[in-house]
């Protein structure tokens, strides 16, 4: 029984996950594909560099409520889950993966929908943003924290996906520091931690090509000004 909850917990939170923001916004709106504009990401920087501010703020908060939403909902069920546990004889693996842990299970699967999308071809975006949904539903005190390391790298580097990949990175740990300061059990923590890990993981990697352009030095940067054609550059030295 816990078995099947755990998997319509995971298939739920991915149909969710994949309904992708941008691309319903951009097709509905603009009668296009936010993937064949700008740098083809269905996330909310390519909707600001495309259609502005106002799109990429429904952008990000709608994201950010997706992963917020189906964590909460999962905290809810953990509870009949949990109920259920104590009247019931579950096994070890049940017990240390399912019960309390279906919030963990929505957080993963939600960002996995909205990287993976299976309405939109299971192309989608990066996950930042319902990642940080996400995070913050879990604890918003840690989330709080990650979201002020990227936002000040981003502030300072002007690289969004540089805050991205370093807040992502850096996530897992400062859970682990704030597990080991609150006195956590970190063995009830596991799928907690492996969650973070997981996370962390899948946002990294669907920065890889980011991460080349960083390396290069050909990344773009946030508020970065057009570069003009030649002729103009010529009129401009006349």
């Amino acid at each position: 029984m816990l078995y099947i909850i755990a998997i319509l917990t995971a298939v739920v939170s991915y149909l969710v996950g994949s309904v992708n923001t941008s691309i319903v916004l951009s097709r509905s709106i603009y009668g296009s594909d936010i993937r064949s504009s700008g740098s083809g990401n269905a996330g909310t920087t390519n909707m600001l560099r495309t259609h502005g501010n106002g799109m990429a703020v429904a952008t990000l908060l709608c994201d950010i409520l997706k992963g917020t939403l189906m964590v909460i909902l999962a905290m809810w069920l953990d509870i009949f889950v949990t109920d259920a546990a104590r009247n019931t004889a579950v096994s070890y693996y049940e017990n240390l993966f399912i019960v309390n842990n279906l919030k963990y299970i929505a957080g993963i699967f939600v960002v996995l929908g909205h990287d993976f999308p299976v309405f939109f071809g299971f192309r989608g975006g990066k996950g930042v943003a319902t990642s940080l949904g996400v995070v913050l539903a879990l604890n918003w005190q840690v989330g709080l924290i990650v979201c002020a390391a990227a936002i000040i790298i981003m502030a300072s580097s002007r690289y969004v996906s540089l805050g991205s990949i370093t807040a992502a990175g850096i996530y897992p740990f400062i859970l682990f520091t704030y597990l080991l300061a609150k006195g956590e059990n970190l063995e009830g923590s596991v799928t907690y931690l492996i969650m973070s890990f997981v996370l962390a993981i899948l946002i990294i990697a669907k920065h890889h090509t980011n991460i080349s352009r960083l390396k290069n030095g050909t990344e773009n940067k946030l508020f970065a000004k057009k570069a003009q054609p030649e002729e103009d550059n010529e009129q401009n030295e006349e």
